[in-house]
């Protein structure tokens, strides 16, 4: 069965001492300016956490080994560091689980060698950051609607369509974004979607101005525009129409990632009630001798435990069938429990937080309250809850 490594414990050490210095010092101001910490990548990089899954020629560490013959990264250790930078803060960790999940590994996993020889090394380095076009202005859980097409004008795809809500899509060093595209229509009449590497600055290539949301607010999010974007042929990711499918499986593997980031978010809100709860008091005493408290602050114990085994069993899932020894299906199945759970635990994590500090919660000064408002995405993004429901189910055998 899966268990962590004393590996995957000690680099959690380094990770965590790297948010608690280089993040945490800085976050709250970065939130309140809407600020992206472009010279945190590079030193994200640094510490190997945008390569764990990749292979050493591509500057990765997933086939290294020590000296005794173990594994440097895997999928685990990736979840393990988004854990620890959510833990610090969401926009952080997000910036890594989309940097790998939605940038890097779509390129890793159908990129011709020359794609991954191109754009891997930088994107492994910390020194560039990739995104992926899937979301649509109509399009969203509805993936299939995809209006944006790409067809060939001899030796290039010309694109014209619109993106919403890309993440890393326009910071000063993002250097490619991985489009979803019709690109035909199949036999069965239903559209053929691709997928196309877009560089950034590429003429007809537009990223629109930031959004102003509710949290993340330290996260790069934009909308995107393609007005007769031209690209070479060779920039197809993949299979030509297979866009669908790739993009279901790189889903697959994002939901583990934002359930690592859940998992920090629910800790968080443990260890600072728990905190809050020892040292506030009222009526002569510590509040947490209040069995309304002490139950509150139980609850939180619950949810973060339960979330780490669903996660860290997705992972581990996940590293066993990269290995040959589990099925595509097992991951899938796993992944969406995984996050149904630790993205609703986290909303009432936060919930339960900002009720225990009580009228200190309701201020931005308190770290909770942006985490309170940092929450509500993760039931949203890689699959809304209600799909992840219905993929629980079709994967249970009932009819769709």
């Amino acid at each position: 069965m899966f268990e962590l490594s004393q590996d995957h414990e000690d680099f959690r050490a380094a990770v965590r001492d790297f948010a608690q210095s280089e993040v945490e010092p800085h976050v709250a101001q970065w939130d309140r300016d809407h600020h992206f910490p472009t010279e945190v990548v590079p030193r994200m990089g640094e510490l190997g956490l945008f390569g764990l899954v990749v292979p050493t020629e591509y500057g990765g560490s997933a086939d290294e080994q020590t000296s005794d013959g173990r594994v440097v990264g895997d999928f685990t250790a990736l979840c393990v560091a988004i854990e620890e930078l959510g833990r610090v803060d969401q926009s952080i960790g997000i910036t890594l689980s989309a940097g790998v999940g939605l940038g890097i590994n779509p390129i890793l996993t159908y990129g011709t060698d020359e794609q991954k020889q191109t754009w891997l090394p930088d994107l492994v380095a910390g020194r560039a950051l990739a995104g992926f076009g899937l979301t649509e202005p109509d399009a969203g859980s509805d993936a299939g609607g995809t209006r944006t097409r790409a067809v060939r004008d001899g030796e290039d795809w010309v694109i014209d369509g619109a993106k919403a809500f890309i993440t890393n899509s326009g910071t000063d060093i993002t250097s490619v974004v991985t489009v979803t595209a019709r690109t035909g229509t199949g036999e069965d009449g239903r559209p053929q979607i691709s997928a196309i590497l877009v560089p950034s600055g590429t003429p007809g290539f537009t990223v629109e101005a930031p959004y102003d949301k509710l949290g993340w607010h330290i996260s790069d999010t934009h909308g995107l525009t393609f007005a007769g974007c031209r690209v070479p042929e060779a920039n197809l990711l993949g299979e030509e129409g297979r866009g669908f499918r790739q993009f279901l499986k790189t889903l697959d593997d994002g939901r583990i990632a934002i359930s690592a980031l859940a998992c920090g978010l629910t800790q968080r809100m443990l260890e600072l009630s728990t905190e809050y709860a020892k040292t506030r008091t009222a009526f002569g005493r510590p509040i947490g001798a209040n069995q309304g408290v002490s139950f509150q602050v139980a609850d939180l114990a619950l949810m973060a435990e339960t979330s780490r085994v669903l996660t860290y069993k997705a992972a581990w899932l996940k590293d066993e069938h990269d290995r040959g020894r589990r099925s595509a299906t097992e991951v899938a199945k796993a992944a969406s429990i995984a996050k149904l759970y630790t993205s609703e635990a986290a909303v009432s994590a936060t919930r339960i937080a900002t009720q225990v500090f009580g009228g200190n919660g309701f201020m931005e000064e308190y770290p909770v309250a942006r985490f309170y408002r940092d929450a509500k995405i993760l039931e949203i993004g890689e699959g809304t809850s209600e799909v992840q429901r219905m993929v629980i189910a079709r994967h249970l055998g009932l009819p769709a």
